[in-house]
């Protein structure tokens, strides 16, 4: 399995099932690996320091820990997936409420952009700020990703090279066509084609994490 699919995994119930028992590291260490990056990510989006949303992930980690033995799996009455977010969002509003009232004046906008502004301009306005929005966003993300490298590996290595260029990159098709030395209508067939590909694993996985 590649680095870019382990960023996120459906959850799977034989899976939830095996972290019933505190004592199967080998699960923990794969749920771990499966959702840490994912839930710190959201962290970070939501206006933590990298530090906060370390923190975050060990403190929703845990509190998974205690309550998976009193947690039932049944897709009819909540997926794992909102009950996961109402972890991790109780433990974000946590470190926003330890900040000092000043620090809730700062604007969310600049919150989004974590590799352009200071730490102290990342903090959010609690009125804006959206956990469940940015969730989604990031679940859609990993979908994606998941979905075009599973794709990846079923197509011709020259296909998805199409593809990437023509959709993901949105390079015009005449400049493909000079670059890879293919028919235009080849190009066209190929997108229409992969994408296709793309939205029925997205489906799939969609539905494997309701």
């Amino acid at each position: 399995m590649s680095q870019n699919e382990d960023k996120f995994l459906p959850t799977r119930k034989t899976l939830l099932s095996r972290l019933r028992e505190h004592d199967n590291q080998d699960s923990w260490r794969e749920f771990f690996d499966t959702y840490w990056r994912f839930i710190y990510s959201v962290a970070l989006k939501a206006g933590l320091t990298e530090a906060e949303a370390q923190d975050v992930v060990q403190e929703t980690v845990l509190t998974v820990s205690k309550q998976m033995p009193r947690f039932h799996y049944d897709p009819q009455l909540g997926s794992f997936k909102a009950w996961l977010l109402r972890i991790t969002q109780s433990r974000v509003v946590d470190h926003l409420r330890k900040r000092p009232p000043w620090a809730a004046q700062r604007n969310f906008a600049n919150a989004a952009d974590t590799q352009r502004t200071s730490t102290t301009d990342r903090i959010p306005d609690p009125k804006e700020y959206r956990v469940e929005e940015l969730w989604e966003e990031e679940w859609q993300q990993n979908l994606m990703e998941v979905a075009l490298e599973r794709v990846k590996h079923q197509v011709k290595p020259k296909d998805y090279q199409i593809f990437d260029l023509a959709v993901l990159r949105a390079w015009p098709v005449r400049d493909i066509a000079r670059t890879l030395d293919v028919n235009p209508a080849k190009i066209y067939l190929v997108k229409h084609r992969v994408s296709n590909l793309v939205k029925s694993e997205v489906k799939r996985l969609e539905a494997k994490t309701r």
